[in-house]
């Protein structure tokens, strides 16, 4: 694949770059900024243009919160609430399922 602006974008790199920007100040996601980019501007995919959006927020030291940090998260919440709740089976399962998906992320 060749990088660089392709003849149908009407975007520049240099307008992508600060368009994702912004969307990752409003607290996006990489991969959510990816699916607004896709159908609100018509760009498929960022990395045409040279750079991954998580290269972009990096070299801005923009932080976001990543998929697995949101799982830690709520396991932290449910491992509280067994805690406290010995017979709450659901919340052991529920543990179970966001435990296996941390492990799924590695």
């Amino acid at each position: 694949m060749v990088e660089g602006k392709a003849d149908w974008m009407k975007m520049k790199p240099s307008e992508v770059e600060s368009l994702v920007v912004e969307l990752a100040q409003k607290g996006n996601t990489p991969s959510k900024i990816g699916i607004i980019l896709r159908d609100q501007h018509g760009i498929p995919k960022v990395k045409m243009l040279g750079k991954k959006i998580s290269k972009m927020l990096a070299e801005k030291k923009i932080t976001y919160t990543t998929e697995k940090q949101m799982y830690q998260a709520s396991i932290e919440n449910i491992e509280k609430h067994s805690a406290q709740h010995k017979h709450d089976y659901t919340a052991k399962k529920a543990l179970a399922k966001k435990l296996w998906h941390v492990k799924k992320l590695k």
